[in-house]
Protein backbone atom coordinates (compact mmCIF):
# COMPACT_ATOMS: atom_id res chain seq x y z
CA UNK A 1 0.00 0.00 0.00
CA UNK A 2 1.49 3.37 -0.94
CA UNK A 3 2.17 5.54 2.09
CA UNK A 4 -0.16 9.17 1.85
CA UNK A 5 2.00 12.02 0.63
CA UNK A 6 1.92 15.31 2.46
CA UNK A 7 0.27 18.20 0.16
CA UNK A 8 1.15 20.43 3.33
CA UNK A 9 3.73 20.54 5.73
CA UNK A 10 3.86 23.39 8.34
CA UNK A 11 6.61 23.36 10.96
CA UNK A 12 7.10 26.20 13.75
CA UNK A 13 5.07 28.22 11.61
CA UNK A 14 4.94 31.81 13.10
CA UNK A 15 3.48 35.76 12.15
CA UNK A 16 3.47 38.46 14.24
CA UNK A 17 2.17 42.29 13.11
CA UNK A 18 4.17 44.15 15.80
CA UNK A 19 4.10 43.06 18.93
CA UNK A 20 1.16 40.64 18.51
CA UNK A 21 0.72 36.72 17.24
CA UNK A 22 -1.33 36.13 15.12
CA UNK A 23 -0.23 32.95 14.29
CA UNK A 24 1.99 31.23 17.20
CA UNK A 25 4.07 28.01 16.40
CA UNK A 26 2.10 25.83 13.70
CA UNK A 27 2.73 22.06 13.36
CA UNK A 28 0.88 20.88 11.01
CA UNK A 29 0.92 18.41 8.11
CA UNK A 30 -1.88 17.73 5.31
CA UNK A 31 -2.33 14.78 3.63
CA UNK A 32 -3.11 14.57 -0.13
CA UNK A 33 -6.72 14.05 -1.27
CA UNK A 34 -8.05 15.21 2.53
CA UNK A 35 -10.68 17.72 2.59
CA UNK A 36 -9.54 19.75 5.63
CA UNK A 37 -11.40 22.44 7.62
CA UNK A 38 -9.33 25.44 9.43
CA UNK A 39 -12.00 26.36 11.65
CA UNK A 40 -12.21 29.40 14.30
CA UNK A 41 -13.94 32.35 14.52
CA UNK A 42 -13.27 35.57 13.00
CA UNK A 43 -9.58 36.89 14.78
CA UNK A 44 -8.45 33.34 14.88
CA UNK A 45 -5.69 33.45 12.42
CA UNK A 46 -7.39 31.85 9.79
CA UNK A 47 -6.93 34.39 6.81
CA UNK A 48 -3.39 35.08 8.17
CA UNK A 49 -2.57 31.45 7.76
CA UNK A 50 -4.17 31.22 3.81
CA UNK A 51 -2.06 34.27 3.26
CA UNK A 52 0.74 32.56 3.47
CA UNK A 53 -0.25 29.46 1.95
CA UNK A 54 -0.92 31.02 -0.87
CA UNK A 55 2.08 33.65 -1.07
CA UNK A 56 0.50 37.07 -0.26
CA UNK A 57 2.18 37.50 3.33
CA UNK A 58 5.44 36.30 4.34
CA UNK A 59 5.77 34.13 7.62
CA UNK A 60 7.87 35.79 10.58
CA UNK A 61 9.27 32.38 11.41
CA UNK A 62 9.13 28.33 10.67
CA UNK A 63 8.54 26.75 6.98
CA UNK A 64 5.82 25.62 5.29
CA UNK A 65 6.07 23.25 2.00
CA UNK A 66 3.43 22.95 -0.27
CA UNK A 67 3.86 19.60 -2.21
CA UNK A 68 7.86 19.96 -1.30
CA UNK A 69 8.14 23.41 -2.85
CA UNK A 70 8.71 26.48 -0.38
CA UNK A 71 5.45 29.04 -1.10
CA UNK A 72 6.47 30.95 -4.22
CA UNK A 73 6.15 30.87 -7.91
CA UNK A 74 6.44 26.57 -7.91
CA UNK A 75 3.51 26.77 -5.62
CA UNK A 76 1.01 29.49 -7.65
CA UNK A 77 0.65 26.41 -10.10
CA UNK A 78 -0.28 24.30 -7.45
CA UNK A 79 -2.37 26.01 -5.27
CA UNK A 80 -6.23 27.50 -6.54
CA UNK A 81 -7.27 29.90 -4.18
CA UNK A 82 -10.61 31.37 -3.23
CA UNK A 83 -10.09 35.05 -1.39
CA UNK A 84 -12.87 35.84 1.19
CA UNK A 85 -13.39 38.78 -1.11
CA UNK A 86 -14.15 39.98 -4.20
CA UNK A 87 -11.01 39.54 -7.18
CA UNK A 88 -12.43 40.52 -10.16
CA UNK A 89 -13.09 44.12 -11.94
CA UNK A 90 -16.24 45.95 -11.82
CA UNK A 91 -16.38 46.33 -15.56
CA UNK A 92 -16.05 43.34 -16.28
CA UNK A 93 -18.58 40.75 -17.96
CA UNK A 94 -18.14 36.97 -17.23
CA UNK A 95 -16.72 36.23 -20.02
CA UNK A 96 -13.71 38.79 -19.57
CA UNK A 97 -13.59 36.80 -16.45
CA UNK A 98 -13.01 33.72 -17.95
CA UNK A 99 -10.39 35.07 -20.41
CA UNK A 100 -8.73 36.20 -17.91
CA UNK A 101 -8.63 32.85 -15.73
CA UNK A 102 -7.16 31.13 -19.77
CA UNK A 103 -4.54 33.61 -19.87
CA UNK A 104 -3.27 33.23 -16.11
CA UNK A 105 -3.64 29.43 -16.00
CA UNK A 106 -2.49 26.31 -17.80
CA UNK A 107 -4.56 24.64 -15.66
CA UNK A 108 -7.97 26.45 -16.31
CA UNK A 109 -10.32 23.99 -17.96
CA UNK A 110 -13.42 25.58 -20.21
CA UNK A 111 -15.51 23.06 -20.07
CA UNK A 112 -15.30 22.29 -16.54
CA UNK A 113 -15.79 26.27 -16.62
CA UNK A 114 -18.70 26.08 -18.53
CA UNK A 115 -20.52 23.05 -16.76
CA UNK A 116 -20.37 25.05 -13.13
CA UNK A 117 -21.98 28.32 -14.89
CA UNK A 118 -24.29 26.19 -16.05
CA UNK A 119 -25.13 24.64 -12.77
CA UNK A 120 -24.80 27.72 -11.20
CA UNK A 121 -27.50 29.29 -13.29
CA UNK A 122 -24.98 32.33 -14.84
CA UNK A 123 -24.27 33.28 -17.88
CA UNK A 124 -21.25 34.45 -19.45
CA UNK A 125 -22.79 37.82 -20.95
CA UNK A 126 -23.92 39.06 -17.16
CA UNK A 127 -22.03 42.15 -15.74
CA UNK A 128 -20.05 41.78 -12.88
CA UNK A 129 -21.29 44.75 -11.28
CA UNK A 130 -24.84 43.63 -11.66
CA UNK A 131 -24.19 40.45 -9.91
CA UNK A 132 -25.55 39.90 -5.89
CA UNK A 133 -23.34 39.13 -3.44
CA UNK A 134 -24.29 35.18 -4.03
CA UNK A 135 -23.81 34.91 -7.81
CA UNK A 136 -20.18 36.93 -7.21
CA UNK A 137 -19.59 33.86 -4.68
CA UNK A 138 -20.99 30.91 -7.19
CA UNK A 139 -18.71 33.06 -10.00
CA UNK A 140 -15.56 33.44 -8.47
CA UNK A 141 -15.91 29.41 -7.22
CA UNK A 142 -16.60 28.44 -10.70
CA UNK A 143 -13.56 29.83 -11.57
CA UNK A 144 -11.50 28.56 -8.80
CA UNK A 145 -12.76 25.16 -9.25
CA UNK A 146 -12.47 25.21 -13.05
CA UNK A 147 -8.83 24.87 -12.48
CA UNK A 148 -7.41 20.98 -12.25
CA UNK A 149 -5.09 22.09 -9.41
CA UNK A 150 -3.08 20.10 -6.74
CA UNK A 151 -4.87 21.65 -4.07
CA UNK A 152 -7.77 23.69 -3.49
CA UNK A 153 -8.02 26.72 -0.58
CA UNK A 154 -11.40 27.95 -0.36
CA UNK A 155 -11.84 31.00 2.49
CA UNK A 156 -15.02 31.59 3.69
CA UNK A 157 -17.14 30.27 0.74
CA UNK A 158 -20.15 30.33 2.25
CA UNK A 159 -20.11 33.41 4.43
CA UNK A 160 -23.06 36.02 4.01
CA UNK A 161 -25.03 34.53 0.88
CA UNK A 162 -28.43 33.26 1.41
CA UNK A 163 -29.23 29.84 1.77
CA UNK A 164 -30.05 28.80 -1.63
CA UNK A 165 -27.12 30.09 -3.14
CA UNK A 166 -25.09 28.40 0.08
CA UNK A 167 -26.42 24.64 -0.82
CA UNK A 168 -25.27 25.48 -4.81
CA UNK A 169 -22.17 26.37 -3.59
CA UNK A 170 -21.88 23.13 -1.21
CA UNK A 171 -23.26 21.28 -4.00
CA UNK A 172 -20.65 22.56 -6.72
CA UNK A 173 -17.50 21.63 -3.80
CA UNK A 174 -18.87 18.30 -3.26
CA UNK A 175 -19.63 17.90 -7.37
CA UNK A 176 -16.15 19.09 -8.67
CA UNK A 177 -13.57 17.86 -5.98
CA UNK A 178 -11.26 15.48 -7.71
CA UNK A 179 -10.39 12.75 -5.76
CA UNK A 180 -6.48 13.41 -6.28
CA UNK A 181 -6.52 17.08 -5.58
CA UNK A 182 -6.62 18.27 -1.50
CA UNK A 183 -8.93 20.80 -0.03
CA UNK A 184 -8.02 23.49 2.48
CA UNK A 185 -11.73 25.21 3.44
CA UNK A 186 -11.42 27.97 6.19
CA UNK A 187 -14.85 28.67 7.87
CA UNK A 188 -17.05 29.75 10.92
CA UNK A 189 -20.11 28.00 9.61
CA UNK A 190 -19.51 25.03 10.72
CA UNK A 191 -22.62 22.92 10.80
CA UNK A 192 -23.27 23.56 7.26
CA UNK A 193 -19.63 22.65 6.16
CA UNK A 194 -18.60 19.62 8.74
CA UNK A 195 -20.21 16.84 6.28
CA UNK A 196 -17.63 17.42 3.97
CA UNK A 197 -14.72 17.56 5.96
CA UNK A 198 -12.02 14.79 6.32
CA UNK A 199 -9.95 16.24 9.08
CA UNK A 200 -10.48 19.63 10.77
CA UNK A 201 -7.99 22.28 12.55
CA UNK A 202 -9.40 24.12 15.33
CA UNK A 203 -7.67 27.11 15.57
CA UNK A 204 -7.63 30.06 18.29
CA UNK A 205 -5.54 33.30 19.20
CA UNK A 206 -3.35 31.79 16.06
CA UNK A 207 -2.79 28.31 17.84
CA UNK A 208 -3.80 25.21 16.99
CA UNK A 209 -6.21 24.14 20.08
CA UNK A 210 -7.47 20.57 18.99
CA UNK A 211 -7.09 18.46 15.25
CA UNK A 212 -7.98 15.44 14.15
CA UNK A 213 -10.07 13.33 12.00
CA UNK A 214 -13.84 14.29 11.76
CA UNK A 215 -15.10 11.29 12.67
CA UNK A 216 -13.26 10.00 15.16
CA UNK A 217 -13.34 13.25 16.65
CA UNK A 218 -16.87 12.91 16.71
CA UNK A 219 -16.72 9.30 18.25
CA UNK A 220 -14.45 10.39 20.97
CA UNK A 221 -16.53 13.48 21.93
CA UNK A 222 -19.61 11.92 21.42
CA UNK A 223 -21.11 15.06 19.78
CA UNK A 224 -21.17 16.53 15.76
CA UNK A 225 -18.19 18.94 15.09
CA UNK A 226 -20.60 21.79 15.72
CA UNK A 227 -21.07 21.13 19.30
CA UNK A 228 -17.51 20.84 19.26
CA UNK A 229 -16.73 24.28 17.96
CA UNK A 230 -19.57 25.54 20.14
CA UNK A 231 -17.41 24.08 23.20
CA UNK A 232 -13.62 24.97 22.35
CA UNK A 233 -15.08 28.34 21.37
CA UNK A 234 -17.73 28.98 23.74
CA UNK A 235 -20.28 29.88 21.21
Amino acid sequence: MNKMKNIVEMNGLTKHYFRKKALDQLNLTIEEGKVVGILGPNGSGKTTLIKILTGLLRQTGGEVRIDGHKVGVATKSIVSYLPDRNFLYKWMRIKDALKLYQDFYEDFDEKKFEALLDFMKLEKDMKIDTLSKGMHEKLNLSLVLARNAKLYILDEPIAGVDPVARDQILDAIIGNFRENSSMIITTHLVRDMESMLDEVVFLKNGRIVLTGNAEQLREEKGKQIDGIYKEVFGA
